[in-house]
């Protein structure tokens, strides 16, 4: 008999009726007569015996609550079998695994966690497989479709789908993602509650440092300090790799060495979010060296901070991304000329495919976020309540050794201005050297 453990992981557990939500808003968009599989990821091999940590794909987890290796969810909402309409496979625990690794999911706590009532082992797959195969017309698969996707690995889903296709001739193959990446834009009331929980813990690792930056601190002393607290919190970790740039660090905007001193006199860009449960937060913020911002400083800060409250107002229904993208530009482009950083003659002749302004702020404001940080959601159509938004604007001064770029989360209201989940974080200059200050 395994010893009487409860499976648990670092975050709380998650009441299953978020994943039944899920499923059942994935099942109203399949067509009749057809199931879908999706796959947990795989344990990346560092090299010897060394691995990565694992990371759960997050379409399993999304709709299943399942945050282990090894795992396959199926869902065929049609079947003739009642306890083969939903099906979790799962690697099977024992007393070996329970004394290397830990319990993994018994099947009692596996429906505690999903609220499927059909689990297998694994060995038991190709048998049912075969049998509820060969009752449907189509198979949805699930691919990587997001639009950042760059995938040269291949996944443990893509050589499942391989070998499906191959076994399985004769059916219709249909694609999961485009149901997902919609119905996972829109969160759920509980999803959001765990993005605020992971931004709470990212507060925690803000207000943490601003009493421990001086000068002559390393980049990644100031990184130790957020994973500590993050720790402490139940966080998962980072929910991306952390930037911590000073100086002209702050001007890379994809800076991950985070191994330069912080000099005095120079501002610190920290990029840094939690993740809880899975779920990303994502923020930003500009802290001085020294613990004053100086006139210079302040003034190109502020300049973002306007642009970023601005911004943050136009998320609303209806809103299209790109237009959106526009709109900032303009407000960002009048910051510039105000700043001193272009003219009105550059602005009257710039190229429209690559706006004046773009000199000093080249990236997008906004992005999806949830169980990824760029979470899944389409652009090109319109902004919905429930959707969850960064709005991160920059300015990126490569001569004066300044970057400033400030981020928060925000979740689309049916009406109204959105709720910006990252409002209790200190970003005003004041704010914070009133903290950097205290004695």
């Amino acid at each position: 008999m395994l010893a009487n453990i409860t499976f648990t992981m670092k975050y709380l557990p998650i009441n299953n009726k978020l994943f039944i939500k899920n499923r059942k808003k994935f099942i109203t968009q399949l067509k009749s007569n057809s199931l879908a599989i999706f796959n947990s990821n795989d344990i990346y091999p560092v090299s010897a015996d060394s691995t990565l940590p694992f990371a759960q794909h997050r379409d399993i987890f999304y709709l299943s609550g399942v945050d282990q290796e090894e795992s396959i969810l199926i869902i065929f909402p049609d079947c003739s079998r009642e306890e083969h309409r939903e099906i979790l496979f799962l690697k099977e625990t024992n007393e070996h695994i329970a004394i290397w690794e830990g319990e993994k999911l018994t099947k009692e706590a596996a429906l505690t966690t999903s609220g499927i009532k059909t689990v297998y082992w694994l060995q038991d797959l190709d048998k049912v497989l075969f049998e509820i195969m060969t009752q449907v017309e189509n198979v949805y698969i699930n691919t990587n479709e997001h639009y950042r996707a760059n995938v040269e690995t291949e996944t443990r889903e893509a050589r499942f789908v391989k070998k499906l296709q191959k076994k399985f001739t004769g059916h219709t193959y249909l694609r999961s993602q485009p149901i997902l990446q919609r119905i996972r834009s829109i969160k759920e009331p509980e999803e959001i509650a765990l993005i605020q929980q992971a931004c709470d813990i990212t507060k925690k690792g803000f207000k943490r440092i601003l009493s421990f930056v001086k000068p002559n601190v390393m980049e990644y002393e100031i990184e130790a300090e957020f994973i500590h607290e993050f720790t402490r919190n139940r966080s998962d970790g980072f929910a991306y790799t952390p930037i911590i740039g000073s100086g002209y660090n702050a001007c890379i905007l994809h800076y991950i060495e985070n191994n330069q001193k912080c000099k005095a006199g120079d501002i610190i860009l920290m990029d840094v979010g939690a993740a809880y449960a899975n779920y990303s937060s994502d923020m930003t913020r500009c802290v001085p060296v020294s613990g004053k911002f100086s006139t210079r400083q302040k003034e190109v800060y502020n300049a973002v901070l306007q642009v970023k409250n601005a911004a943050a107002k136009m998320l609303v229904p209806g809103t299209i991304w790109a237009d959106y993208q526009i709109k900032v530009g303009e407000i960002m482009t009048q910051e510039l000329i105000d700043l001193r950083l272009i003219t009105q003659e550059e602005v009257k002749n710039e190229d429209p495919k690559w706006p004046a302004y773009k000199k000093y702020f080249m990236h997008g404001t906004s992005h999806h976020i949830g169980l990824d940080t760029h979470d899944y959601g389409i652009l090109t159509e319109p902004m919905q309540a429930g959707m969850v938004f960064t709005v991160e604007p920059g300015i990126y001064i490569p001569e004066e050794n300044l970057g400033i770029r400030l981020e928060d989360n925000y979740v689309i209201q049916k009406k109204g201005e959105p709720i910006n989940l990252m409002a209790n974080i200190p970003i005003e200059v004041n704010e914070i050297e009133t903290l950097m200050n205290k004695a």
